[in-house]
């Protein structure tokens, strides 16, 4: 739970990093930066030869999916979605894990089913706001696609360790970054006909994303795979939204984000923050149980 932990800390303060300093860029750029970079930073601890060319592809597909796909879907979203129905409409993507690695595993496992709906409420209760768009179908689409795609590559990775526990994580997660960075440079390439990295950003704005590959994408998707590998499948689901009381906190207290913000709000957080800590504390009753 550790590695889950300390990365849902890293996206809970990303959010204000990327509100307050990229505005103006292409987000597919930016996806695409933050993936290159962490794949470069990858890169020296890549060792090939301790896996076999077939073992090489399911990374990459992995990671194309897991990231390239998820990012493309949930970055699109913004397109026809207000921000906060963006952020609602992830709240999903803890059941996708429970009921893909259920599915793979072919077995039922209440408890983390339980421990996902649980986490899924407690987002719920933070994020939901009235409003509509005309293009909210068209949005939902595209965040169910991007929910899917990342629990796919949680689930997959984590069964493709499992198999492999000689390897070392970071001997073979270039190989994710790999798949998803070709992933992104050909959706931007082929659907924007623009260059894969902003080239008109500012300094700060690429020292913001180096950041943001290095720590945000290249560490903390690090640190999440290698999380999943450790913990149940109920502990991960639940975890998938436990970054969304610590992002409003950051941006309540840390960035400023929401000054003038009222108690109903603040009584909304502590609700939801409490449902997601009774997921997690389910999603450990079923290790002990399983």
């Amino acid at each position: 739970m550790t590695y889950l932990a300390i990365t849902s800390l890293i996206w809970a303060f990303s959010f204000g990093l990327i509100g307050n300093a990229l505005q103006g860029l292409d987000p597919l750029q930016v996806a695409d930066t933050r993936l290159l970079i962490a794949f470069i930073a990858f890169l020296p601890f890549l060792q090939p030869s301790t896996i076999t060319v077939r073992e090489k592809w399911q990374l990459m597909l992995i990671g194309a999916i897991q990231y390239g796909v998820m990012y493309t879907c949930y970055l699109s979203a913004f397109r026809y979605l207000p921000s906060y129905l963006v952020a609602l409409f992830t709240v999903m993507t803890p059941v996708y894990v429970i009921l893909i690695y259920d599915l793979r595993q072919r077995r039922f496992t209440p408890w983390y089913l339980l421990a996902a709906l649980l986490s899924v409420a407690g987002a719920t209760v933070i994020k939901v706001k009235g409003t509509e768009s005309t293009d909210i179908w068209v949005g939902f689409g595209l965040m169910q696609v991007s929910n899917v795609a990342f629990a796919f590559g949680q689930a997959y990775y984590r069964e493709w360790k499992l198999a492999r526990p000689h390897l070392r994580d970071a001997s073979v997660f270039g190989f994710l970054y790999l798949g998803a960075a070709i992933f992104t440079t050909l959706a931007i390439i082929l659907t924007q006909q623009k260059p894969p990295v902003p080239l008109d950003a500012t300094a700060n704005q690429w020292a913001v994303m180096v950041y943001l590959g290095l720590v945000a994408s290249g560490l903390g998707f690090y640190f999440w795979n290698k999380g999943a590998t450790q913990t149940t499948a109920g502990v991960l689901a639940a975890f998938n939204n436990a970054v969304v009381p610590l992002a409003m906190f950051a941006s309540l207290f840390v960035f400023g984000e929401a000054k003038g913000g009222s108690n109903e709000e603040l009584i909304r957080l502590a609700m939801g923050s409490l449902l997601i800590g009774a997921a997690l504390v389910l999603g450990k009753r079923g290790q002990t149980s399983a």
